[in-house]
């Protein structure tokens, strides 16, 4: 619990009222707010100064709002800012600014005001869900070396020895349940041993709750239970049936990879020095240096070039190997913009070529990136799916750089390459052709240098069912030069 602060003395309302006269003087758009509350103008004919009790009195109001608080003191003069300390009804002090909106700094003091009012409208929240229970922590507040974000307000709520974690999601703000299972770890391990901190309460946007209660279908049980309040943009709640949320919506579409035939001029491209050909689906082949696309082939035409893509035919094949030659110059020059650029695609091609290195089960091809492919929906993680020499498919899912959500997007994915294995649509559907596809459950492999694994990782991973076999991956850093395999983990196992 925080410690209650000591009142603050309170001093004459003729200064108070001076020294906020003059502040709001100097401002070009002067703004008053509570912690909490929006934000109202100081405008001339929409606010005045008064006495009540021998303290100041300062009043704001809009076309449908008023705001009126004494005024004892001041805590803080920053450029830029006044910060006021108020009484409340019932004589509870608190804090309100005085701040110019039309300064810079004014963006990151609105974003901070507008966290406030997101952390008073989860507070009404969960007064609602959970009457009865007493309310321990609810903050904002940005923790760095816990992995704590101060754009998901988080709580502990407790009856008895019994307590829940809480956290709320704003629209805005995607990723909930990695920064939900993230609090629940933080305060399970910092209660006292008596306090069983037994669920994650997760409170939605309407539109975000299908999606994360399939991820917790995947979850285990025994590691937490879970319940998911769908909120309204009213800030009305409602407890959801985590039973009953729908089905997975996956589709697959039917390999054409197994079947595309290139004309000779243009399967040459493959010849050429550090050139690599991806086979798409629908048909298409894409020709790549070092993970960047130069050339692809669809629908009968060859498009090419890096920056503008143009129609090619056989005469322009001289043109369009200078181009690749250049670009592979480029991709290797240390520092440069291009060497950085799209670094998962250049991992990807370094996994494509080292599959059987990284685990000889693994038959070296066919590999298919994207499938099924994931509409609408920019990951930011290479995906690849292989088949190992038992039949049984494997999810690879790479990243170059930490990524703190990695394995709840990962799950995404493995989830529906599970659902597709299982309804035996691989085979049917043309892929993996010469082999038997199992209909087991896949291995989920997730690839990155061994020093970009993001802390989180292993805290996440603790929460996944034991009928996810998961591995990771962790490569060496000259990976752009040669892959090497650093160590294996399975599930949360936390490296030597």
């Amino acid at each position: 619990m925080p410690k209650a602060r000591r009142p603050v003395a309170p001093v004459a309302a003729d200064f108070l009222e001076e020294a906020i006269r003059t502040f709001a003087g100097r401002c070009r758009r002067p703004l008053v707010q509570e912690p909490g509350e929006e934000a109202f103008a100081l405008l001339p004919d929409r606010h005045e100064f008064g006495r009540s009790a021998g303290k100041l009195l300062l009043s704001a109001w809009d076309d449908v709002r008023n705001w009126n608080r004494r005024v004892v003191n001041v805590a803080h003069h920053q450029t830029g800012r006044l910060t006021l300390v108020i009484e409340k009804f019932g004589g509870r002090q608190a804090e309100a600014w005085i701040f110019d909106g039309d300064r810079p700094e004014a963006l990151q003091w609105d974003r901070q005001g507008d966290r406030m009012i997101v952390r008073e409208q989860f507070r009404r929240m969960l007064r609602r869900s959970f009457a009865g229970w007493e309310l321990d922590d609810l903050t904002t507040e940005r923790d760095l070396e816990h992995t704590l974000s101060a754009n998901y307000p988080r709580a502990v709520i407790r009856q008895g020895k019994r307590a829940w974690a809480a956290i709320l999601a704003p629209p805005e703000a995607p990723h909930a349940l990695s920064f939900g299972l993230i609090w629940l770890d933080y305060v399970r391990r910092r209660r006292q041993p008596k306090i069983t901190v037994e669920s994650l309460a997760l409170y939605l946007p309407v539109k975000e709750t299908q999606a994360i209660a399939l991820r917790l279908r995947w979850l285990d049980p025994a590691k937490a239970a879970f319940q998911i309040f769908a909120y309204s943009p009213d800030g009305e709640t409602a407890p959801l049936d985590l039973g009953d949320c729908g089905n997975l919506h996956t589709t697959l579409d039917r390999c054409q990879h197994s079947i595309l035939a290139l004309p000779d001029w243009v399967a040459q491209l493959a010849a050429w020095p550090n050139v690599e050909r991806v086979s798409l689906a629908g048909g298409a082949a894409s020709f790549r240096i070092f993970g960047l696309e130069f050339a692809r082939w669809r629908d009968g035409e060859l498009r090419g070039g890096f920056e503008d893509r143009r129609l090619l035919h056989p005469r322009d094949l001289p043109e369009l190997r200078a181009v690749a030659a250049e670009l592979a110059n480029l991709r290797q020059e240390t520092g440069s913009l291009l060497q950085r650029r799209s670094p998962e695609a250049w991992l990807e091609m370094r996994v494509r070529e080292s599959l059987t290195t990284l685990d000889a089960r693994l038959c070296p091809e066919p590999v298919y990136g994207q499938v099924p492919a994931m509409a609408g929906v920019d990951r930011g993680i290479a995906d690849l799916l292989a088949i190992e020499r038992s039949g049984r498919l494997a999810v690879l899912e790479i990243k170059a750089t930490e990524d703190i959500h990695l394995p709840l997007q990962a799950l995404d994915y493995w989830m529906r390459v599970a659902w597709h294995a299982e309804a035996g649509d691989f085979a049917a559907y043309g892929y993996f052709p010469g082999h038997t596809v199992a209909s087991t459950r896949p291995r989920l492999l997730l690839i990155a240098p061994a020093l970009e694994f993001h802390p989180t990782t292993e805290t996440i991973l603790g929460f996944f069912s034991s009928v996810i076999p998961v591995e990771r991956l962790g490569v060496g850093l000259e990976w752009r030069q040669e892959l090497r395999l650093l160590f294996r983990l399975h599930g949360a196992e936390r490296p030597a």
